[in-house]
């Protein structure tokens, strides 16, 4: 486990792609599971050891997650994801070119249950909800483009639904239209940095998850 960021109130993890960030029905060790057992062994706790979460990640994606230590900061962490005081950024590879090298995409998502999908319409329809981002074309390869994304609402896939809306579907994202999968079975989205202030000591914090280690993220980035 990655430990990117950690203090009295706050630690925050780099996830890999084949994580969960909380216990679902496939009965799989979560994160927040790992990072409890990770705390109780450093500090040497006797008893449960608090900790609370905050925000997810769709599994396949990886990087940044933050988890409350304390009773204290949870709420007000919450809050802060709820009214959107931080402000996260996000990294994804696509195939095609995006039709400007940066824009603000916005449209209205309305989320299937059953197929754990969402799909996104140009102006809004029954049950749907508005989901905004930017995107600007940060580097590119011969064959790929590494996208920097700044996220304004938090939807149900909303970055691999948008992406799939503008003909740019995540690499590995079979789910959203891409044509085929990750070796690792992940799909190329990234959870890059969060920024916010810190819901106890009122500091600003900026933290950076660095890129996974593979040879396409490397290539595209400077980790």
């Amino acid at each position: 486990m990655e430990v990117i960021y950690e203090d009295n109130h706050i630690i925050a993890v780099n996830k890999t792609n084949s994580e969960i960030v909380q216990g679902d029905k496939t009965g799989d060790i979560p994160l927040s599971a790992t990072v409890q057992q990770w705390l109780k062994e450093k500090y040497n706790k006797p008893g449960n050891v608090f900790i609370g979460v905050v925000h997810r990640l769709d599994r396949p994606v990886s990087g940044l997650v933050l988890f409350a230590k304390t009773s204290k900061a949870l709420p007000r962490l919450c809050e802060m994801f709820r009214e959107g005081q931080v402000k996260k950024t996000y990294w994804a590879i696509v195939k095609n070119r995006p039709p400007q090298d940066a824009d603000e995409l916005m449209h209205y998502l309305v989320r299937n249950e059953k197929q754990n999908k969402s799909y996104a319409y140009d102006k809004e329809v029954p049950n749907s909800k508005k989901a905004i981002l930017n995107y600007k074309t940060i580097a590119h390869s011969d064959n790929y483009y590494l996208l920097e994304i700044d996220l304004k609402t938090g939807r149900h896939h909303q970055i691999r639904c948008q992406l799939a809306k503008i003909g740019c579907p995540v690499k590995g994202d079979l789910k959203y239209g891409f044509d085929r999968s990750n070796p690792d079975g992940g799909i190329s989205l990234h959870s890059r940095q969060a920024q916010f202030i810190h819901p106890v000591s009122k500091e600003e914090l900026l933290i950076v998850a660095p890129a996974p280690q593979n040879a396409l993220w490397e290539a595209l980035t400077i980790r």
